[in-house]
């Protein structure tokens, strides 16, 4: 499917909650998933102007490229998929979109010329099955920088938000403003 609505929560933790929700949700029998992001932007950080971010994701041996653009209480996620030779064109400066990310990115009026490989992040994950929403628990390695989140995915806003501020509240973690991953990338090669 090339389009998709996500509704998710975030909120990074530290440590000792990562380690905390990682016991009280079993996290131990779960299988990890390794995945790697690499992340486009242009110079003047058009993407990011339009909250919107494009990445590659590099999982068991796949490539999709994944636009992501707000869309009412969720994001509009666009995908491309991409063959292994496709994806390491596009991290040496060689970006050829596939049609659905092309076309979204014509209506924001940024061209292919202008998108650059911004660098990876790293992700060890864990998700799974809980009330009707999937908990997620990501730990991710990028510049210098280790950190822990807590993602939760929903078919709808308010029970996702219920079930998150829930879980939040019952192992007394605060809550804390969390962008995200690409976001948060970027920031960390600023602040070298």
């Amino acid at each position: 499917m090339p389009q998709e609505i996500e509704i998710e929560f975030k909120n990074l933790l530290t440590e000792a909650e990562f380690n905390k929700l990682y016991e009280v949700f079993n996290m131990k029998n779960v299988p990890e998933i390794q995945q790697v992001n690499h992340y486009f932007e242009t110079k003047d950080f058009q993407l990011k102007q339009h909250g919107a971010a494009l990445r590659i994701r590099e999982k068991n041996g796949k490539y999709q490229s994944t636009l992501k653009q707000p869309q009412g209480e969720g994001l509009l996620e666009t995908h491309d998929f991409l063959t292994e030779q496709e994806a390491n064109s596009w991290l040496q400066g060689y970006i050829t979109l596939g049609p659905e990310i092309s076309k979204q990115l014509q209506e924001l009026g940024i061209s292919t010329a202008e998108l650059i490989y911004g660098g990876s992040l790293e992700t060890v994950r864990r998700e799974q099955s809980y009330n009707d929403t999937i908990i997620v628990l990501d730990r991710s390695k990028y510049s210098d920088v280790t950190d822990y989140e807590l993602e939760l995915e929903a078919q709808s806003y308010a029970h996702g938000e219920h079930v998150f501020n829930t879980i939040l509240t019952e192992n007394g973690i605060a809550k804390r403003k969390t962008p995200n991953k690409i976001q948060r990338f970027y920031d960390s090669l600023r602040n070298r």
